[in-house]
């Protein structure tokens, strides 16, 4: 397996190589984004939207006691997702996003555990720069959308069953504070995105004088092909933030992805150090993912997924492993406008550790509706 300087030499070479090739804009994420500017006169524009993620799932495994004792499988229904979209333009040159995230609270002992509590999750001014750099060049200052999460979610398109794993296993966050360019590369071949951040989340605050630099390259190198080789992209990321001065916090991932009328798909590589103290030994760990989600021009998909992980290099016999298997019905794709219901199994598992961690296996029912 690659060592983190191995896999770090490797994205920051792939990252280097994008930015000295021309590269294509993604595609329209379900999350909206501000409006494009356009050759109109400055005309200011205000739209309201939403997403509604809600779920309904069954824990099959482990079980858990109720207050009189008995064994049950916990079973509940749960809002996952619950945002509020208020995004324009005050110039063709000037936009803006302001995104509230309504999410459950658990913090134990606080007297709001268990209650739905609103915080932000967007608020950034975005500066458009089409007129000097080209297409969808822009630069971001605010909570804003990080490099790598926002872009893979758009190719995978499944946030509302749950999170890729970089953020599900707590290395990358989906949103944070900072400034942030990006760049879109002539004739259809990539894009860039780099960033200056808080370095610990939307949902967090920031602790110390620490911050993290983000960046990602991405190249699509058949860009002029006619056939599906079109849809083949290759992925470059890097973060590079500390704790506390001189103890890292660093993410390297790679990635290929695949887009086509009949199957989305990708193989994700991720190398992570952390260092919470100077104090403490550094982590390293390292995981990979592979998905694919065949399409129907009916509307049917499903959704095939196997995460495999060490939480720490120096005891590799310790591994997690996720697989997830689901079949969905989008009832709606149109731009901006996503509603879908989807069936899945979602199993995970962590071997030889101390003390042993059972498997946790859940079935559900996820419903999207996004405006």
């Amino acid at each position: 397996m690659l060592s983190f300087a191995g896999a770090s030499r490797f994205v920051i070479s792939v990252t280097l190589l994008l930015v000295s090739i021309p590269c294509v804009a993604q595609t329209q994420p379900p999350s909206p984004t501000p409006p494009q500017p356009s050759t109109s006169p400055d005309t200011p524009t205000v739209k309201v939207g939403g997403t509604i993620f809600a779920d309904y799932s069954v824990q099959q495994t482990p079980k858990i006691t109720d207050a009189d004792g008995n064994e049950v499988a916990l079973s509940q229904f749960e809002i996952t997702r619950a945002y509020i979209n208020l995004t324009g333009t005050i110039s063709r040159h000037v936009a803006f996003r302001l995104t509230t995230d309504v999410a459950r609270e658990t913090g134990a002992g606080s007297t709001l555990n268990g209650s739905y509590t609103v915080r932000l999750k967007f608020a950034y001014g975005q500066w458009n720069l089409d007129d000097w750099l080209g297409k969808d060049a822009y630069t971001r200052f605010g909570v804003q959308p990080t490099p790598w999460i926002y872009y893979m979610d758009d190719i995978y398109r499944y946030r509302f069953q749950g999170q890729e794993f970089e953020e599900r296993d707590g290395f990358l966050t989906f949103s944070d504070a900072g400034a942030s360019f990006h760049y879109t590369f002539p004739s259809n071949y990539g894009d860039l995105h780099t960033g200056y951040y808080n370095g610990d989340g939307y949902s967090k605050f920031e602790p110390n004088d620490q911050k993290g630099f983000q960046t990602r390259g991405s190249v699509r190198p058949f860009a002029h092909a006619s056939g599906p080789l079109l849809g083949l992209r290759v992925n470059g990321f890097y973060d590079h933030d500390a704790y506390v001065k001189s103890a890292e916090r660093r993410r390297a991932s790679s990635s290929v992805t695949f887009e086509h009328k009949y199957v989305n798909a990708a193989f994700d590589f991720l190398a992570a150090r952390d260092q919470t103290s100077v104090n403490k030994t550094a982590v390293n760990a390292r995981e990979w993912s592979v998905w694919a989600t065949p399409k129907t021009t009916k509307g049917w998909e499903a959704l095939l997924r196997y995460d495999h992980g060490e939480p720490s290099t120096a005891a590799p016999d310790q591994i997690r492993k996720r697989t997830i298997a689901g079949i969905a019905y989008w009832f709606s794709r149109q731009p901006g406008l996503w509603t879908a219901i989807m069936f899945d199994v979602d199993n995970v598992s962590v071997q030889n550790v101390v003390p042993a961690q059972p498997t946790v296996r859940k079935y559900a029912v996820h419903t999207m509706f996004n405006f």
